[in-house]
């Protein structure tokens, strides 16, 4: 069983107690957990062989309104959060500086059901939470700390994607400059692997909140040429007004799934 499935089900069994309000707004802790998971993954610097490190320090802007529905909930929501990183993080066995932590904050520049994940590493002390020496080694999740310090320090990783952009943004590296995105009612979800599964899924990679759309509707090959592939899906694909099973994406075509346009998009640099 993935990891988010796993979460959902957990807050599931409190959807009667603590959480009951939490499943009212308009962002679901379901999709808040899946855009950390790809934070984890845009953020990922590999030190040496055996450490990747990413971050441990998460902050949620939300709307005014989904703000004010989580927050008397945030303690909560914030502990189950930070313990389903740490169960993604063993599965990629990455590696902290610090203790995991999310934080919700208010943004007045986000419409309800808009929400953007900032992240950052901070080296703390897994004992006392007191600051660590700058290279000191962290802990991959429920694993034991490497011997020995890193090569060196890392790079500075990034503070999260512009004010402007909401969700997540963070640049793809496979071996090429293209940066592959795709656009759905307004929100961009940034292709950083090969493949990318869209579907009504929490399995999927960009979840996709259609009645007309199959738990793993399709996916976006990041290849050259990129294409989108059907994965068996009941209703199908429209690609550029084409039914289709397989095509091929250029900047700008548009991918229907039941009532839901995707809008492909790439640019060098």
């Amino acid at each position: 069983m993935g990891v988010l499935k796993r979460f959902e089900q957990r807050l599931e069994g409190l959807v009667n107690g603590t959480f009951a309000k939490v499943f009212k707004s308009e962002v679901q802790p379901v999709e808040i957990a899946g855009a950390l998971q790809r934070e984890c993954d845009n953020n990922a610097t590999i030190w040496n062989r055996e450490r990747t490190v990413v971050p441990n320090d998460f902050i949620v802007d939300l709307s005014t309104g989904d703000y004010d529905r989580l927050a008397p909930y945030s303690g909560e929501l914030g502990t189950e959060l930070a313990g389903m990183v740490r169960d993604y993080a063993k599965q990629q066995r990455y590696t902290f500086m610090g203790e995991i932590q999310v934080h919700l904050e208010k943004s007045e520049t986000l419409d309800t059901g808009l929400y953007r994940v900032r992240s950052r590493t901070l080296a703390t002390s897994s004992s006392a939470g007191s600051p660590a020496p700058s290279g000191s080694p962290g802990t991959v999740a429920g694993q034991p700390a490497p011997q020995g310090p890193p090569a060196g320090p890392p790079p500075p990783l990034p503070s999260g994607p512009p004010p402007s952009a909401p969700r997540y943004a963070a640049p793809p590296a496979y071996g090429t400059r293209t940066r592959r995105w795709v656009e759905i009612n307004g929100t961009r979800h940034q292709i950083s692997r090969p493949t990318l599964v869209l579907g009504r899924s929490t399995e999927a990679d960009v979840r996709v909140d259609d009645p007309g759309v199959s738990r793993r509707h399709c996916e976006i090959q990041a290849t050259e040429p990129p294409a989108v592939r059907d994965l068996g899906s009941t209703n199908g694909i429209v690609v550029d007004g084409q039914h289709t099973k397989r095509a091929t994406l250029r900047d700008g075509s548009r991918i229907v799934v039941g009532s839901t346009t995707i809008i492909y998009r790439q640019a060098e640099g």
